[in-house]
């Protein structure tokens, strides 16, 4: 049995389908990449599974129980935690107040949340800003914040929306090397990434999203070399440049 599986799942909005029918799965350990061009219904996949917006149709299980149409907040503690395309911190807490926020659903106590995000800015290497008030943190460092917050409520699935987004190489470097030791943590990861030369390597395997459908589900090699994906998304100088 899967982790976790999303059968015939559609989203409507009005008369437009911003999901058609999707259904896949992910496996316990697995760094799946979610890719398309821009309008394709990633974040809208996200949204649905993750309790933010209510399935149309289709069907969401997790760890074999049927999550359907859960609030979010139902969805995290079941062990599903996200984050967001565009940041959202807690602008005027600290750095460490705000992993504490995550934290405080599994450690209702103050000094065992305190503990917990403790760890977890060690592991996301935000430690020595714990004081910081986190509107003076860059992007990368919100969007370090937010995937450190998203973690202190420890998850078994995590979904990254666009993590690497606007970081410079070396913060790509360093992002990277987090979403590997999270795997390693035993953490399971869906990320939606606009970077190839990040999400190719990263990914075990991936699943293409355009206009609401999915259009493969491959290994990344594979992905590569699919004509339709090329033609959707990844372009000729792509196919040019490998």
């Amino acid at each position: 049995m899967a982790l976790f599986e999303v059968n015939g799942l559609t989203k409507t909005f009005g008369g437009l389908a911003a999901n058609r029918d999707i259904t896949m799965h992910v496996e316990a350990g697995e760094i799946l990449g979610l890719i398309g061009p821009n309008g394709a219904g990633k974040t809208t996949f996200f949204n649905c599974v993750t309790g933010f917006y209510p399935p149309t149709a289709g069907s969401i299980r997790f760890q074999g129980r049927d999550i359907t149409g859960w609030p979010p907040e139902r969805v995290c503690q079941v062990g599903i935690a996200r984050t967001f395309q565009i940041v959202r911190v807690l602008k005027d807490l600290t750095v460490l107040e705000n992993v504490m926020i995550g934290a405080f659903l599994r450690h209702p106590r103050v000094p065992d949340a305190r503990r917990k995000a403790l760890d977890v800015l060690a592991l996301t290497r935000l430690a020595d800003r714990q004081g910081q008030i986190a509107r003076n943190l860059t992007i990368a460092g919100k969007k370090r914040l937010e995937l450190a917050r998203a973690l202190a409520t420890e998850p078994t699935l995590l979904f990254l929306d666009e993590a690497m987004a606007g970081l410079n190489p070396s913060e790509i470097h360093a992002a990277v090397s987090i979403v590997r030791r999270l795997r390693e943590e035993g953490i399971t990861i869906v990320m939606v990434e606009h970077v190839m030369k990040v999400v190719m390597p990263l990914a075990d395997r991936i699943v293409v999203l355009d206009s609401g459908q999915i259009i493969a589900d491959d290994v990344p090699e594979k992905i590569a070399a699919n004509e339709r994906v090329i033609e959707a998304y990844l372009g000729e100088r792509y196919r040019a440049a490998h």
